[in-house]
């Protein structure tokens, strides 16, 4: 598709280093300075699909946006500004090397260990007798860290992460509760949307102070599923697929095409039409997120928007 942004090569003054991930490019700068640029890449199963999906990077960096500061009384952050509607800046953190996942539902990769006869996910014994979907009794936190060979994200319980010392004690009761926090907030704010948020991950990082910060994004649908609540109640008593949002939708078509990125699968072709749908899907999930209709930016030439803008806000 034209007019998207998949691909990143800027050089802003002060430039340092540059990290590619699945979704975000970001540039350090110096003094402590980070720029991250969010592109119109989909990841699914840890795979980045060849095709960008149109407005995507600046649906999800307007949707962090918004919630970073709906949550910075609650969590500090390491947002500054967003100069542009695919740019965040802020301060260069430490980020831990663990996502913290926190789940209200039994839904995605917890139904899926759980249909398999799993009883316990990341140390957290799961309830016998719930059908995917249902609610926990309490919301239960399942981390995940990077593999150190290869781009996976694996389960990982408390004591393993204490015990491998990848966090510290200390550190890791304030991730915890910061995880809480910032999910009670969230349930909140998609409740007053008629949503649910199911699950969601959260990053953090210490400053250069050895404050710690909410960084990347959150309650994003790259980074959170979401019910609708009208049709929960409903669709649960008949044991009927609950209507989502978030990017489930892609990784249930990449399934039902034979692909869930194991070895020796074929990448599925993802037509302009699919990926129009695909684009359209992510509109909606922005606008029944935050409430408001969605802006397109003007994407006749992104990399010059950004770049403009970006150096605009340098100076």
């Amino acid at each position: 598709m034209k007019n998207t942004i998949t691909k990143t090569n800027f050089n802003f003054p002060g430039q340092k280093a540059v990290y590619k991930g699945k979704v975000r490019d970001v540039y350090s700068l110096q003094h402590n300075k980070l720029i991250i640029v969010a592109t119109d890449r989909l990841s699914a199963f840890d795979v980045v699909m060849p095709k960008g999906i149109p407005y995507k990077g600046q649906i999800l960096n307007q949707i962090a946006t918004k919630m970073m500061k709906a949550t910075e009384d609650l969590v500090p952050n390491w947002l500054e500004a967003t100069p542009d509607p695919n740019v965040a800046i802020g301060e260069n953190c430490e980020p831990f090397k663990i996502e913290m996942v926190i789940r209200g539902y039994m839904a995605g990769h917890a139904a899926r260990e759980y249909k398999a006869g799993k009883r316990e996910l990341c140390g957290v014994a799961l309830p016998e007798g719930m059908k995917e979907n249902d609610k926990f009794p309490e919301p239960i936190i399942t981390p995940a860290t990077k593999a150190e060979q290869g781009d996976h994200d694996e389960d990982i319980s408390k004591e393993e992460i204490l015990k491998r010392r990848i966090v510290s004690a200390e550190d890791y009761a304030i991730l915890e509760d910061y995880t809480r926090k910032l999910f009670k907030r969230g349930t909140e704010i998609a409740a007053e949307r008629g949503l649910i948020l199911v699950d969601t991950k959260y990053e953090f990082g210490k400053t250069a102070e050895g404050k710690i910060v909410l960084i990347d994004e959150i309650h994003t649908p790259d980074s959170s599923r979401y019910f609708y609540a009208e049709t929960y109640e409903e669709l649960q008593k008949k044991g009927q697929p609950q209507k989502q949002l978030s990017k489930e939708f892609v990784r249930q078509w990449l399934i039902e095409q034979g692909f869930q990125g194991k070895e020796g699968q074929q990448l599925p072709e993802m037509s302009d039409a699919y990926i129009t749908t695909v684009s359209e899907r992510y509109i909606e999930l922005y606008e029944n997120i935050t409430g408001e209709k969605f802006v397109k930016s003007d994407i006749s030439d992104i990399e010059a928007r950004i770049e403009k803008n970006v150096l605009e806000y340098l100076k």
